[in-house]
């Protein structure tokens, strides 16, 4: 090999390494040759402590200040059906310092107010899916039905008579249940309350026969034989209610989950999100993510920033046309 060939393969090999470089700088830098993260990030939920989408922020924050060697702080901001922690993180810097731990109010609230001070789809980077929670529909021991073909056959004997205690208007469980009214061809009567805690009160003091909600918020008092579970809105049965068939073997396609994800203000650079999406992946893959999930009722979903935005902008469609059949007004 004569020597200008020699020096041109030197020339070739050092632009690959440069290249490999900066692909591998993009991925874990902001854009501006500072890696990513140098500071604390703050980690959104907007909702009151204690509530299961604190308690999974909590869980995600630990992880992911062990995998990315900063801390990420979990800060409540309850409010406004979420619309108040929501808009805090659609107005931040998109530098990844600012992350919001979100629910289904991302894509209902835009259906349930006359104004929200947000889009849902146009101001937020999606990250990543972490978990999905089924609803489970429960009912007294005093009621009837033991499966979900019983509960519809006594709704449609008496229209409206069978009440459905609802942990608030435009909530999850709320539209679930209204979604299910539909798929059924039935008629509950809504009894509204301030959360899912007074539901369950209601429910198992039989002052309401039904209540739709999170099956980890139903699990103890499922297990405790306080409320009877007739019936899960996953499309397969799950392995802590095995005996408890799904809504989908009587109503074929239904599901009711209850997803909770990682967004990110809108513009937040490339390399921040693959980063974050990555080290979500990682913290869902841990054997105690794992346990911690399965005990409180939840499964491992961890998307792609693409299959969550899918998921918005799709559920954004699903409950504009499930409030509008339920006659609901925007307030």
């Amino acid at each position: 090999m004569n020597v200008r060939a020699s020096q041109a393969l030197l020339v070739a090999a050092a632009l690959s390494a440069l290249a490999a470089q900066s692909v591998l700088a993009q991925t874990t830098s902001t854009g501006s040759g500072h890696a990513y993260p140098i500071r604390p990030v703050r980690l959104i939920a907007a909702s009151a402590p204690g509530g299961t989408s604190d308690i999974l922020a909590r869980l995600l924050a630990q992880q992911l200040t062990a995998d990315l060697g900063q801390t990420f702080v979990v800060d409540n901001r309850a409010g406004a059906s979420g619309i108040i922690g929501t808009d805090l993180v659609a107005k931040a810097a998109p530098d990844g310092y600012t992350l919001l731990l979100i629910q289904p109010s991302l894509t209902i609230n835009p259906h349930i107010f006359a104004k929200v001070p947000y889009d849902p789809i146009r101001d937020f980077a999606p990250i990543s899916l972490v978990v999905d929670v089924p609803q489970a529909v429960t009912v007294h021991p005093s009621v009837a039905a033991k499966s979900i073909k019983d509960l519809i056959a006594l709704a449609k004997a008496d229209p409206g008579k069978l009440t459905n205690g609802s942990p608030g208007q435009g909530t999850h469980p709320h539209l679930t249940s209204e979604r299910f009214q539909q798929a059924a061809g039935i008629k509950l009567q809504q009894v509204v309350y301030k959360g899912v805690g007074p539901a369950f009160v209601a429910l198992i003091s039989g002052e309401v026969a039904v209540v739709f909600s999170a099956v980890s918020s139903a699990t103890p008092y499922i297990k405790s034989g306080k409320i009877r579970a007739i019936g899960v809105a996953s499309l397969k049965r799950l392995p802590t209610l095995p005996d408890v068939p799904t809504v989908a073997e009587t109503l074929p396609g239904f599901e009711g989950s209850q997803w909770f994800g990682v967004l990110a203000p809108a513009r937040t650079p490339r390399a921040i999100i693959e980063r974050l999406h990555q080290a979500i992946a990682n913290a869902s893959r841990t054997p105690d993510m794992k346990e911690k999930f399965a005990s409180m009722g939840m499964e491992s979903v961890v998307s792609t920033p693409e299959a969550f935005a899918k998921v918005i902008r799709e559920e954004t469609v699903t409950w504009a046309n499930v409030v509008k059949a339920a006659g609901i007004k925007p307030q």
